[in-house]
């Protein structure tokens, strides 16, 4: 699949940016993590037979929507979830993906409107994550996510400096391709000598602390599914060490009758990121097309 088209998609308070791969009449729908973009799935996109659509979603705050306003948080964003799946879904039952953060969107999005959705794919998210009790949500964002909070602060004398930066992620640079840097150079906005991420503090700062405080939301939410779901989780995490983001007492946990309708299955030799950037695109694929 090519460059991607840039749609955008009417929504409560302005527009949301939507990135079109590919013109089969089977659609999928994907939605991306806390300080992504749309075009996290570009690898998956192209692994996807020829006669599939993908829609990835730029969130309010990310990507090419990121002058859409709030509110933010899991609810908003399922709703425009829910908006592309209408608008784009031909009538017809679409296939959903969410990595990381857009797992929970997506969860959330295929227990509110089950009816647009034919199954439900979660790559390395939807659990509730396990958080210290009293734990003050922002420093737990600031420990976990670290560079990826910080850059959002951040200016850039050039492109080739932000991408410098992701090149010393220790999760990206050793698994660096033509789709990690497209992604990268997608995220960038503003004027020569002070560049930046089109990703806001603001909206990822409200969508992490969501994350952090609705464990017991996101458990019933795994309970009420009523479409054939899966989770697809990396045995490396945010630093591509181990364990993973889903810890396996986690996964086992709700592998079993935590979540009736969940399939679980560990990809191997991958990290947070190149679960979906990475060579294990194709797995994704294969299983977000059934």
């Amino acid at each position: 699949m090519n460059k991607p088209a840039e749609l955008d998609l009417p929504v409560d308070g302005g527009t949301l940016r939507v990135l079109r791969f590919g013109e089969g009449p089977k659609v999928a729908v994907a939605v991306h993590g806390i300080t992504a973009s749309g075009m996290s799935y570009s690898g998956v996109a192209r692994a996807l037979p020829a006669d599939w659509t993908l829609f990835a979603v730029d969130l309010r705050g990310r990507g090419g929507s990121t002058d859409t306003p709030g509110p933010y948080g899991m609810e908003q964003h399922a709703a425009d979830v829910c908006a592309v799946a209408e608008h784009w879904g031909g009538g017809g039952e679409v296939a959903l993906a969410g990595h990381s953060m857009g797992a929970y969107v997506a969860l959330r999005a295929a227990v509110r409107r089950p009816e647009l959705f034919a199954r439900l794919l979660m790559i390395d998210g939807g659990l509730p994550l396990p958080v210290p009790e009293g734990a003050d949500p922002d420093a737990v964002l600031d420990a976990t996510l670290g560079p990826a909070i910080a850059r959002l602060a951040m200016t850039y004398p050039d492109d080739a400096a932000y991408v410098d930066f992701f090149r010393a992620h220790p999760a990206l640079g050793p698994y660096w391709s033509e789709d990690i840097e497209a992604y990268v150079r997608y995220d960038l906005m503003g004027p020569a000598g002070a560049r930046r991420s089109r990703a806001r503090e603001e909206a990822a700062r409200t969508d992490g602390r969501e994350l952090l405080t609705e464990q017991a939301e996101f458990a019933k939410n795994l309970a009420e599914l009523s479409v054939p779901a899966r989770l697809l989780y990396a045995p490396r995490g945010l630093f591509d060490t181990a364990p993973g983001m889903l810890p396996e007492p986690l996964v086992g946990r709700f592998a079993g009758d935590g979540a009736a309708h969940l399939a679980v299955e560990q990809v191997p030799d991958c990290n947070h990121y190149t679960i979906l950037m990475g060579e294990p695109a194709g797995v994704v694929a294969e299983r977000l097309g059934g």
